[in-house]
């Protein structure tokens, strides 16, 4: 069997390697530089799979991700991984915490940090990266900067010395990381699952949003993720990324698309997949499968 090849958003050394490295133990993994290039890797057939974030329990959605899958048709999710955020500081072999003025890394992993480097680090300076991983590269390959901010593995990749271990505020982040593959037959039900779609509202009217939820309300759906996007062709219009507890095969689920199907010719379908989190999907109400089938029986022999 041909070993599994995976796009993921480099450079070595992100939380989305780690990710990826969830999919597959002993699959090859291809760092690219943007959320696009993972989708297109995997439509040009140089991968197989893409992992990219999607959520992050603080920062909240990631726009790249949403807006990409949004225009790039052809593709689906197949899975969903969670690894937990956990910064470090570190720097090249040697460096003693009381020399560190300047502090290179993501700004979202500076935030996270900051109380700590104030208390420990005062007077410092931020620096930018276009990641955590590529800050601990950059410093690797002779940077102007004292200390980097990054995930734990980067340290052995990069060669360099972890001072503090763990040191953002929020012990419980945890970032959200989808696996998309080329456009094909969901993944099986497993009771422990979540539907995505991406749903437009057809025009500009009062309560066209609540029309929409409706349609997840009404059959007792409930949603763990409901994210807005602007469309950009002008002010006011608006698509929104929806992950839905439950399966494509749940008959509440199926109702429900058929429903936003009716609301809005321009659906897209993203996958059912299992949840990370492995909690059971359960539809409120009288919308178990079997609530569905003894009322299609029942309208069945009236027919009849």
């Amino acid at each position: 069997m041909a070993q599994l090849k995976i796009a993921y958003l480099g450079p070595a050394g992100t939380f989305t390697e780690m990710a990826a490295g969830q999919v597959a133990t002993a699959a090859e993994l291809l760092p690219v530089a943007s959320v696009t290039a993972a989708i297109d890797a995997v439509l040009e057939g140089r991968a197989d799979r893409a992992v990219v974030p999607i959520e992050n329990s603080i920062e909240g959605g990631v726009s790249a991700t949403s807006d990409a899958l949004a225009v790039i048709g052809g593709v689906q999710i197949y899975g969903e991984y969670l690894v937990p955020v956990r910064f470090d500081l570190m720097a090249k072999p040697g460096t003693k915490l009381e020399t560190i003025s300047s502090v290179l890394t993501h700004p979202v992993a500076y935030a996270q940090s900051r109380k700590w480097l104030e208390a420990k680090l005062s007077g410092h300076t931020h620096i930018p990266a276009a990641s955590t991983a590529a800050a601990a590269k950059a410093m690797a390959d002779g940077a102007d900067c004292d200390a980097v901010i990054a995930a734990t593995g980067a340290a052995e990749i990069y060669g360099l010395e972890i001072l503090a271990s763990d040191i953002g505020e929020n012990k419980e982040a945890q970032t959200r990381f989808i696996e998309i593959g080329r456009s094909g037959k969901p993944q099986p039900k497993t009771g422990h699952d979540k539907t995505s779609v991406i749903v437009e509202l057809p025009d500009d009217r009062p309560g066209g949003l609540l029309e929409m939820l409706e349609q997840f309300a009404a059959r007792g759906v409930n949603l763990s993720r409901l994210e807005s996007r602007p469309i950009g062709d002008r002010f006011g219009r608006y698509r929104f990324n929806i992950d839905a507890e439950g399966h494509l095969d749940d008959e509440a689920i199926a109702e429900t698309l058929m429903g936003l199907h009716r609301f809005s010719p321009k659906l897209i379908f993203l996958g059912s997949y299992a949840r990370a989190d492995k909690a059971e999907s359960n539809h409120q109400g009288n919308n178990a499968d079997g609530a569905y089938q003894s009322a299609k029986k029942w309208l069945d022999d009236l027919r009849s």
